[in-house]
């Protein structure tokens, strides 16, 4: 399966990106009302959790982080939650996003890659994920994200 790439350049500095992307607030604001649970440190677990499936406290994705230097770089497994596939555990990917200062904005470089071979959740993954990033550029410029009418 192909790896998922995005690159996008967001009018904020990469603390303002950094903030939008950890914070709860700017987590249940760009991820659809989920936080990010987590220590921050290499080899910890993180979920996010929100409403859904399970009640307030979903488990929509969960892994491992594997890098954590603020404003710079984050990487992490990501399985799917329990409620949304039986095999979750064997489901793991890794996500990566990268901040570069240019200026008084930040480059964004995200990637999602390790894709096992049939993955149930790739062609959603391949269409959440421009909703997603366009939420972070939206939120970090506009204090705001997408009415997207859901």
């Amino acid at each position: 399966m192909e790896d998922l790439k995005y690159t996008i350049y967001i009018g904020g500095t990469p603390e303002q990106v950094w903030e939008a992307l950890v914070s709860p607030e700017g987590t249940r604001a760009i991820f659809f009302g989920s936080v990010l649970e987590s220590t921050f440190e290499a080899g910890a677990p993180y979920a996010y959790v929100g409403p859904g499936n399970d009640g307030d406290r979903t488990v929509h994705v969960y892994g491992t982080v594997l890098t954590f230097e603020p404003h710079r770089l984050m990487s992490y497994t990501e399985h799917p939650g329990p409620s949304y596939r039986e095999n979750h555990a064997e489901l793991e990917t890794r996500i990566t996003m990268e901040l570069e200062p240019m200026g008084a904005s930040t480059k964004v470089t995200f990637v999602n890659d390790r894709w096992p071979e049939g993955h149930p959740s790739y062609e959603s993954t391949q269409q959440s994920w421009p909703i997603i990033l366009s939420n972070i550029k939206s939120y970090v410029e506009t204090g705001k994200t997408l009415d997207l009418g859901w």
